[in-house]
């Protein structure tokens, strides 16, 4: 995924605000994957800085439960009202496609932030859905790699782990498991990767499936928690089962809820996304096409490890997730 940070197509675009701006007042809207998330409410705080800076519209609408089904009508409802333009986090690769084609035949641009429709392959005239223009979110499955290479640091390279998991079919959360597989296979092979746990964002039942595993496994060595209900479950399960000082949490995501079980000890790192920088490029991209400009398919974003040693320090506050 190309990393378009800095580039001179947003420079363009803020020095072209000003002229624009006084044409037409255009209004975005950022549909997320659930309302209530820190990534997402921080992702809209990066897009209403965009918006602030250019003088144009940003509504944030959403559900209150990452599902297709109760994000589906939230779309309609924004399609009906006739944005500008979508920026939306698809909560399902496969039933997200036909909702959003409807915003795409009715002639609003889409873009998917976070997650993506089909393979997030767009414009390339392959698949049901790679209508959209752009995507922008992080690489998950470098984040998924980066995550495997902590866990294995961290129990020295050998032992049990799994992956807790939401449910197949989240694109990103799926990356993730990939990526975290693709690197403990290929460079670590004294690791074996149990069978993933799936929790339907339940993290009470993630807690319960470590608990699970660990009855299998009584040597388990850790667990990568794949979004913030699957790290916070999974760490709630080691600490039930007092076994907070021999497995190893790798959580993914940073809100305030896990950086706090950095501080005691009960997670060991987590991967901290940029969700900020991902509504505000989402606003800059949409601006850039409403305005005739040609705009990038993907857009990267980066990461940040958050851990014991670096978790106090003034420089991490920023990348914690706001609520």
């Amino acid at each position: 995924m190309k990393n378009l940070i800095g580039s001179t197509l947003f420079a363009a675009v803020l020095g072209m605000a000003g002229a624009a701006q006084a044409e037409e007042d255009f209004t975005i809207a950022l549909v997320p994957g659930l309302t209530t998330d820190a990534f997402y409410i921080t992702m809209n705080r990066g897009a209403q800085a965009a918006a602030e800076a250019l003088g144009i519209t940003v509504d944030f609408q959403g559900a209150e439960e990452f599902d297709p089904v109760l994000q589906t009508p939230v779309l309609d409802a924004v399609i009906g009202r006739g944005p500008d333009a979508i920026l939306i986090a698809p909560t399902d690769s496969t039933q997200m496609i036909e909702p959003l084609r409807r915003a795409a035949d009715a002639g609003i641009p889409v873009i998917t932030v976070d997650t993506f429709i089909d393979d997030g392959k767009y414009q390339d005239g392959g698949g049901d859905g790679d209508f959209p223009l752009s995507y922008i979110a992080s690489d998950n499955i470098g984040g998924g790699r980066m995550a495997a290479r902590h866990m294995a640091e961290e129990i020295g390279g050998k032992g049990k782990v799994y992956v807790s998991n939401v449910r197949p079919g989240i694109s990103t959360t799926d990356q993730r498991e990939e990526g975290f597989k693709a690197e403990m296979a290929e460079n670590y092979p004294d690791i074996e990767v149990l069978e993933t746990q799936y929790n339907e964002n339940d993290a009470s039942l993630a807690a319960s499936q470590f608990q699970a595993v660990l009855a299998r496994n009584p040597d388990i060595a850790g667990v990568f928690g794949a979004n913030l209900f699957s790290a916070l479950g999974a760490g709630n399960g080691v600490e039930s089962a007092s076994k907070a000082e021999d497995v190893t949490v790798i959580a993914f995501d940073a809100p305030s809820s896990i950086v706090n079980n950095i501080s005691s000890g009960l997670v060991d790192a987590a991967i901290a996304q940029h969700p900020a920088e991902i509504g505000y490029y989402g606003v800059m991209t949409a601006y850039a096409a409403l305005t005739g400009q040609s705009v990038p398919i993907s857009i990267g974003t980066g990461f940040t490890v958050i851990n014991a040693e670096n978790v106090e320090d003034d420089d991490i506050a920023k990348f914690i997730y706001a609520e």
